[in-house]
């Protein structure tokens, strides 16, 4: 149905009380370039990868009562690196694996790695500031 729409993926957003610390992580970590944002009653940065990808991190309203990510729930284990390949995440792949999980380790970010059983596929698990799940698996996989 879809294809027969037209239809092709345009954005994730996600909702932060920092969107600029959440923007600068994500433009240093994966390369994504900021752009144009439209004008609204609260504030968004865009953030483009590629003409097909974009990420859209809106301030947070301060009314909502849901929690901002795994850091601000009350079971400390959704902050586990380990558990969060069976979880919510958002997932890049990259063409020089290794380089990316040395440039992880050297900013001191927790991260969960695992091979698929195939043996070629290497996947990295860890968390964005604000605690959504992130995975990088290698590209020639």
């Amino acid at each position: 149905m879809a294809a027969a729409l037209g239809a092709c993926f345009n954005h994730l957003s996600r909702e932060s009380s920092d969107i600029e610390r959440l923007a600068n992580f994500y433009q240093e970590i994966f390369g994504l370039e900021r752009i144009e944002s439209p004008k609204f009653d609260f504030k968004v940065i865009w953030l483009r990868q590629s003409p097909s990808f974009c990420l859209h991190l809106i301030e947070r309203d301060p009314q909502t009562k849901l929690p901002e990510g795994p850091w601000s729930a009350t079971d400390d284990s959704l902050a586990d690196p380990t558990k969060l390949f069976r979880g919510h995440h958002l997932c890049f792949d990259v063409a020089n694996f290794d380089s990316f999980l040395q440039t992880l380790k050297e900013k001191g970010i927790e991260t969960h790695e695992r091979t698929q059983p195939n043996g070629k596929t290497k996947q990295v698990f860890f968390f964005d500031p604000d605690g959504n799940g992130l995975e990088v698996t290698s590209r020639d996989s």
